[in-house]
């Protein structure tokens, strides 16, 4: 009985909200990790800078697969674990950042950013991933805790 009340107790520290936003979060990046690798190929080659040495579409593929990983850990992932995915969700956001930037300066369309207006205003929500990733998995939470102690 006690047991009981205790995984009860754990789950409500996650908080409907978070784990609906974990959720949704790790849907949306495991459905764009598939995309990566299926339909919509050519469109992420768009975010692919220049710069890059090696050829856009093996970073599509490459951050497909990291997208399909980081989507499926975020849903499946023990709690213990949750804060660790949420960092590597969130380091990953700021890791492709620059193909956004790249998108941006290169005047590169894709997923109806045809225009530079369009492009400049996505680059914003990036760091709404970023927090989304932090604050759905405990990451940030966990991190002021130690940061505290």
């Amino acid at each position: 009985m006690a047991t009981h009340g205790t995984q009860q107790s754990a789950a409500a520290g996650d908080g409907a909200a978070r784990t609906i936003g974990r959720v949704l979060l790790g849907g949306f990046l495991a459905y764009a990790g598939t995309s990566h690798l299926t339909f919509a190929r050519e469109e992420f080659q768009a975010q692919v800078p220049s710069w890059v040495p090696v050829g856009a579409d093996a970073v599509v593929l490459g951050s497909g697969v990291v997208e399909i990983t980081l989507g499926t850990a975020l849903v499946v992932a023990p709690r213990r674990f949750r804060p660790w995915v949420g960092a590597a969700a969130a380091a990953f956001f700021v890791a492709v950042f620059p193909g956004n930037i790249a998108q941006y300066v290169e005047g590169n369309d894709g997923f109806g950013l045809d225009t530079d207006a369009k492009r400049l205003a996505r680059l914003p929500f990036q760091a709404v991933l970023v927090l989304w990733a932090l604050w759905s998995t405990g990451a940030w939470r966990a991190w002021r805790g130690r940061a505290r102690g």
